[in-house]
């Protein structure tokens, strides 16, 4: 069990809370009178390049995998507004960083090469042949 003030994302690797920061703010769309002045809305940031718990290969996969979904300074954004609720909203916002950086941590499985069947062979083949012949009908007698 992870202590209250760690969040658990991959086994042996618990993210300190004070490395993650939490704002909340208003959350757009429709809502009643109440969603102009609660801000229910979760943004959970967490930058990995400065995390003290993330080893350096750690950091790398981060920021190889979650590249595209990095800051140019290299910090990690999840907006969460699925509840009317500040507190589930924190929580699913929490459970995302959890998953989205467990995904990145997950060792990749290696491919192992494979050779092409025969018949795969001759069905690319055989295609090529009847490329080659429509290709062939559509010249011109005179060249």
């Amino acid at each position: 069990m992870p202590p209250a003030d760690a969040l658990r994302v991959a086994p042996g690797v618990l993210i300190p809370r004070r490395e993650i920061r939490i704002e909340f703010t208003r959350s757009g769309g429709p809502g009643g009178q109440r969603v102009n002045k609660a801000e229910t809305c979760a943004i959970v940031r967490f930058t990995p390049a400065e995390s003290s718990v993330l080893s350096e290969r750690q950091k790398e996969l981060v920021a190889e995998r979650l590249g595209s979904r990095l800051t140019l300074a290299g910090e990690l954004i999840l907006r969460c507004t699925e509840y009317a609720s500040r507190e589930r909203n924190e929580e699913a916002g929490l459970a995302r960083l959890a998953n989205l950086l467990g995904d990145a941590l997950k060792p990749r499985k290696a491919r192992r090469a494979t050779r092409p069947t025969r018949g795969s062979r001759e069905r690319r083949l055989s295609g090529k042949r009847h490329d080659q012949q429509k290709k062939r009908t559509r010249r011109s007698l005179d060249e």
